[in-house]
């Protein structure tokens, strides 16, 4: 949840390196009334330890009610089941069924450890169904399956935590306006043990003479 005025930035103002990085990763927003807040995933968590949201602030020079201060934002984590990905596709938090009775003609994993099951019907079809990484099967070839028939345990995964920290909204011209205060900060104490030292040694002058 990001500040009042922040929003996800366009596909074309994100570059491709930062595309690259994100591959696989779903962020939308939650609604066009709410552009501010954003939802991600489902998401494999020990592949994404790291997020990165591309965001654009508002300019508070086209918008009185933004100012240079601080902004808490909030974000949230779900672990739990049921969830689906924005395709309509299950995440590896589901049970998932047999999308027709019939006989488990054959079980094979990919190297992405995916598992593709294939029933064959008493008419002689046969439909594939792939069961994401991660989950155990209770099924074995040759096994007679029911339509809606569970294949896998169920992962009975659940969890929510959630963090909070700030986005500083800062104009750059602030900040050279700071640099240029503490470089005459400097010059200025710079100048003053040069007199300091110039007016000690006229002392020394003078009572010498």
């Amino acid at each position: 949840m990001l500040p009042k005025g922040f929003k996800l930035a366009p596909k074309n103002q994100i570059p491709d390196e930062l595309k690259q990085k994100n591959k696989g990763v779903f962020i939308s927003p939650y609604s066009a009334e709410f552009d501010n807040i954003l939802v991600v995933g489902p998401i494999a968590g020990k592949k994404h330890q790291e997020l990165i949201f591309p965001v654009i602030a508002p300019d508070p020079g086209k918008n009185s009610d933004v100012k240079y201060l601080t902004y808490p934002f909030y974000a949230g984590g779900n672990r739990g089941r049921g969830q689906v990905y924005p395709t309509g596709e299950k995440s590896n938090v589901n049970v998932f069924g047999a999308t027709q009775a019939g006989q488990i003609a054959e079980i094979t994993t990919s190297e992405k450890g995916e598992s593709n099951i294939t029933i064959l019907n008493s008419d002689g079809t046969k439909t594939s169904q792939v069961i994401p990484a991660g989950l155990s099967l209770i099924v074995k070839q040759g096994d007679i399956v029911k339509t809606e028939q569970a294949l896998n345990i169920d992962p009975n995964m659940g969890g929510f935590g959630q963090e909070e920290s700030e986005i500083v909204l800062q104009n750059p011209i602030r900040i050279f306006g700071y640099l240029a205060f503490c470089l005459s900060v400097v010059l200025s104490q710079i100048m003053l043990i040069l007199k300091k030292k110039q007016f000690e040694k006229v002392q020394a002058a003078e009572l010498n003479f």
